[in-house]
C-alpha cells in the first residue's frame, strides 16, 4: 500500500492544477494545436519556477524535492498533466534530467539551465522501424580521438523538434554510450514529426558524422545501461500517471453525462447494462491509479528493484487506459466524436501514452524476462 500524499505534496500538486487551470485550459490547449511547438516557452520557464523542473536535481544546482520522494512528486505534477492535457516536455526532461545527474556535476551548467526551463532537453532513444530497445545499434558512435564520431537516425524523440540539447542513446565500442549532443551541432538535422496528441510533438533526428568532443560523453558501458535503465523507468512510471489521470477526467465527464442525457424519459445512468459497463472501468481505473502510485513510490524507495513494478502499471495503465476513454467516447453517442468535443483531446493522450516508453506488449516481455531471471 502507498502512503497518502502528505500536506506539502497536496499543496504543491494544489498549486500545479490551479497553475494549468489559469494558463491552460482546454481552450488554450485547442489554440496551441495550430502552432509549430506545442507549448509556449516562457509558460515552461513558469511551470519550472514552480518546481516541475527540480525533482530529480541535487539542491546545489537549483533543485529539491518537497519531500524527499522526487518520483510521487513528479508524479503529482504528471496527473495534473494528464487531467488538463496540458503542454509541455515534462516526461522527456525527467528522463534527461536522471541521465545528466548520474553523471556527477560534469553537466551542472546544463542541468542548471533545464531546472530554471532556459533549456529544453529530448531524450534520443527510438530508432526507425524498432520498438523500444535500450540498447539500440543503428546509431552508432565511433571513437574520434578522444571523442566521438555519431551517425544515424532517432525518431519518436518526444519534443526533439523544440529541443536545445538531446541525450542520445547510442552504441560505441564497449557498448551502450550516452552522449549529451546540442540541436545546433553541425551535422544534426531535426525533422518535426506529427503524432496523435494535440500538443506532445515527436521529432525525427539525424546525425551525419557529427563530431563530438569528450565533453559530451555522459556514461558509457555499465554505468550508460544502468542510467539508461533508470531513465525508462522514470518516463514509464510518470507515463503511466499522467494517462490515468486523463483517463480519469473522461470517466468523470462521462459519469455526468450519463446523469444530464435523457432517453425515452430516463437518464442514460439508469440503464443497467451502462451501470455494469461504468463499474467495469471504475475498477479499471482505480487499479490504474493504484499501480501508477506504487510504481513512482517504488523508485522512490528502491530504484533497483522498482523495474517490475513500474512495468506493471505502464503495461496494464497502458492496455486499459485506451479502451476505457475509447467507451466513454461511444456513452457520449454521436456527440463524443465530434472535433468540438473535447472527449477525443484525452483519448489521444492515452493512445500517445500507450505507444511511448513501451508498450503493453513490451512491458509484458520485460516483466517476464525478470521473472526468469529471479528464478534462475
Amino acid at each position: 500500500m502507498t502512503a497518502e500524499p502528505t500536506g506539502d505534496q497536496l499543496l504543491f500538486q494544489t498549486t500545479t492544477r490551479e497553475f494549468l487551470d489559469r494558463t491552460a485550459p482546454i481552450a488554450v490547449i485547442r489554440e496551441l494545436a495550430d502552432t509549430a511547438t506545442g507549448f509556449d516557452r516562457d509558460w515552461w520557464r513558469r511551470g519550472a519556477e514552480l518546481g516541475w523542473t527540480a525533482m530529480l536535481a541535487p539542491e546545489n544546482l537549483g533543485g529539491g524535492s518537497v519531500s524527499g520522494r522526487p518520483l510521487t512528486e513528479l508524479g503529482l505534477v504528471a496527473t495534473e498533466f494528464g487531467h488538463a492535457c496540458a503542454p509541455g516536455p515534462l516526461i522527456p526532461t525527467s528522463a534527461v534530467l536522471s541521465g545528466l545527474v548520474a553523471a556527477g556535476d560534469r553537466f551542472a551548467e546544463v542541468i542548471g539551465g533545464i531546472v530554471a526551463g532556459d533549456l529544453i532537453a529530448a531524450w534520443a532513444l527510438y530508432e526507425p522501424r524498432h520498438g523500444l530497445e535500450l540498447a539500440p545499434e543503428q546509431t552508432r558512435a565511433e571513437p574520434d580521438g578522444e571523442g566521438y564520431r555519431l551517425t544515424g537516425r532517432k525518431d519518436r524523440v518526444e519534443a526533439g523538434d523544440t529541443a536545445d540539447v538531446l541525450l542520445v542513446t547510442a552504441h560505441g565500442p564497449d557498448g551502450p554510450i550516452q552522449l549529451l549532443v546540442p540541436t545546433d551541432t553541425p551535422g544534426v538535422t531535426v525533422t518535426p514529426t506529427w503524432t496523435l496528441d494535440l500538443v506532445r510533438r515527436t521529432a525525427r533526428v539525424d546525425f551525419d558524422n557529427v563530431a563530438l568532443g569528450p565533453e559530451a560523453i555522459v556514461q558509457t558501458g555499465e554505468s550508460a545501461t544502468a542510467a539508461i535503465q533508470s531513465q525508462l523507468h522514470i518516463a514509464a512510471a510518470l507515463t503511466a500517471a499522467e494517462s490515468t489521470a486523463a483517463t480519469r477526467r473522461a470517466f468523470d465527464a462521462t459519469v455526468e453525462w450519463m446523469f444530464d442525457r435523457y432517453t425515452f424519459g430516463r437518464p442514460l445512468a439508469s440503464y443497467q447494462a451502462l451501470k455494469h459497463r461504468m463499474a467495469d472501468n471504475k475498477t479499471w481505473l482505480e487499479a490504474c491509479a493504484a499501480t501508477s502510485r506504487a510504481a513512482a513510490a517504488a523508485l522512490d524507495e528502491s530504484p533497483s528493484t522498482a523495474a517490475e513494478l513500474v512495468s506493471v502499471a505502464k503495461a496494464y495503465v497502458s492496455g486499459k487506459a485506451p479502451v476505457i476513454v475509447q467507451d466513454c467516447v461511444q456513452i457520449h453517442g454521436g456527440i463524443g466524436v465530434t472535433w468540438e468535443h473535447d472527449l477525443h483531446l484525452f483519448l489521444r493522450r492515452v493512445t500517445l501514452g500507450r505507444a511511448l516508453y513501451g508498450t503493453p506488449e513490451e512491458h509484458h516481455r520485460r516483466i517476464t524476462d525478470l521473472l526468469v531471471r529471479s528464478a534462475a
